[in-house]
């Protein structure tokens, strides 16, 4: 067995370090959330909590679930998050497919009309006409639709279907197979690695999207949960909603917006475990292999 340097593994505990410290820099912040969330408003005020909760207090998590509009907000994202899910998964796959034939005319046009979306944007008021012209507004569709196809994430599926031997493909075209059929039955089942990471990849971002709803719903209804928080958060200085949604004591504001916050992340943060064998085989298949 082959020993390391003293330099090699000087190297590796430099990297362990920083990984670490990177980990505590993403943790920390939660774990004093989740304390907050946890704690008495009295040690709040006084402002006691670091990492660990004072006077142990579920009230804020049973202010939450008892009114139903965090609860409506919170089945309705995750709706709005599957199907979107699917859908984007579902864009992401046909445009990249075709664009690994070599005989495709027109495959070089396409991959630059295609890569160009990337880096040029009509910008704000222009996509806001558009979707009031495609009578979006207020609608459900329109946290969809416009961004079912991200470029990047395309590009990563092609460069994966691109790792899968052409033989495979050439073998079921000789046995009679279709454009479709290849699809089916080749590539999407040798593919699962670079789904479950654009599938996490897509999740994630219309899970903490709020922008684009903030900028086309109006009805509250239609509101995602991350844009029933920012509205909560940002209207806190209102004397009528503050006092409203249970901000008007200095402990049970930071109480019950700690709680709000957890609420509306640790869903998403639940998906990542049951995804992470393939996420990096995903992202670094995809990646290198063109």
């Amino acid at each position: 067995m082959k020993v390391k340097s003293k330099k090699a593994m000087f190297g590796d505990w430099i990297f362990v370090l920083i990984c670490v410290i990177i980990s505590l820099i993403c943790i920390i912040p939660m774990i004093n959330l989740l304390a907050r969330s946890l704690s008495s408003t009295d040690a709040l005020v006084r402002h006691e909590v670091y990492l660990l909760p004072k006077g142990l207090n579920f009230g804020a998590y049973a202010t939450v679930f008892k009114d139903m509009k965090y609860i409506n907000a919170f089945v309705y994202t995750v709706i709005l998050t599957l199907v979107s899910t699917v859908v984007s998964l579902t864009m992401t796959t046909i445009c990249a497919y075709p664009l690994i034939f070599p005989d495709l005319k027109g495959k070089g046009f396409f991959n630059v009309v295609i890569t160009i979306t990337m880096f040029f944007n009509a910008g704000a008021i222009p996509n806001y006409l558009l979707m009031q012209n495609l009578n979006l507004l207020d609608n459900p569709l329109v946290l969809v639709l416009p961004y079912c196809l991200s470029v990047y994430n395309m590009i990563i599926m092609r460069s994966f279907f691109y790792g899968i031997p052409d033989s495979l493909r050439e073998s079921a075209e000789i046995d009679g197979a279709d454009f479709f059929t290849i699809l089916w039955k080749i590539y999407i089942p040798l593919s699962k690695p670079v789904f479950a990471t654009l599938a996490l990849f897509y999740a994630v971002g219309r899970w903490n999207g709020y922008s684009d709803a903030l900028m086309y719903i109006k009805k509250s209804e239609f509101y995602p949960l991350q844009l029933l928080l920012y509205n909560i958060l940002n209207n806190i200085n209102s004397v009528e909603v503050a006092t409203q949604e249970g901000f008007s004591a200095p402990g049970l504001s930071e109480s019950l917006k700690a709680a709000i916050v957890m609420f509306s992340t640790v869903p998403i943060l639940c998906i990542y475990p049951f995804l992470q064998k393939y996420f990096i085989h995903g992202v670094m298949v995809g990646a290198v292999k063109e």
